[in-house]
């Protein structure tokens, strides 16, 4: 049987109402924004091909609270990419995407992560701030209904980790070992990004 990761992960913003890039909108009007929350678990059941895999592709399973609607839960699995191909070459994607339906119309939950070397010490904020649109029906090609910003907290983080599951073995050594893999793919993936600049800062 395959050694795969699970883990569950909560992250909470504002949506407002348009079709803006959620990455143009002001702090002064994402806080004026109504509130969103989304609940999920990310279920990675093969490590090793999930790896070796370009779009490092998972799945998604949970659901997203937003008050405009009334009602709202996942229909169907979602996506999740880790450190996916970026619009350019200078970045990865952490992909966040949920199918949900409300009072029978569809709406789909599309969120990403851009992790990218900008001046400054952004790894942070790049791994925890998702951009998000949400549309009408049943995939990002429909209208967009609202956008916005969720985010990750430090206790969120911390959260996530004690909810860190080794699935495909009861083997305590199976389990150690899976684990150290998932943690030094997702340190290489950073140091790819931002390890060059690092050692540039490093040098002069």
């Amino acid at each position: 049987m395959a050694l795969g990761i699970k883990f569950s992960e909560e992250m909470k913003g504002t949506l407002v109402s348009g079709s803006a890039d959620p990455e143009d909108i002001s702090p002064d009007v994402l806080a004026a924004g109504d509130a969103v929350v989304m609940s999920a678990t990310v279920v990675i059941p093969d490590l090793d091909s999930f790896i070796a895999d370009r779009n490092h592709l998972g799945g998604l399973y949970g659901g997203v609270t937003y008050a405009p609607l009334e009602g709202l839960e996942a229909n169907r699995p979602g996506v999740f990419n880790l450190f996916s191909p970026g619009d350019n070459d200078r970045e990865k994607l952490m992909v966040y995407e949920l199918g949900l339906r409300s009072l029978g119309q569809d709406y789909y939950f599309a969120g990403r992560k851009i992790v990218r070397d900008d001046p400054g010490f952004d790894v942070w904020s790049d791994t925890t701030t998702l951009y998000t649109s949400l549309h009408r029906g049943t995939d990002k090609n429909g209208d967009v209904i609202a956008s916005g910003v969720l985010s990750l907290t430090a206790m969120n983080l911390a959260e996530l980790l004690s909810t860190l599951q080794v699935t495909g073995t009861d083997s305590p050594l199976e389990k150690t070992e899976t684990v150290a893999c998932f943690g030094k793919f997702f340190a290489g993936e950073l140091w790819d990004t931002y390890g060059p600049e690092i050692l540039r800062d490093q040098v002069e």
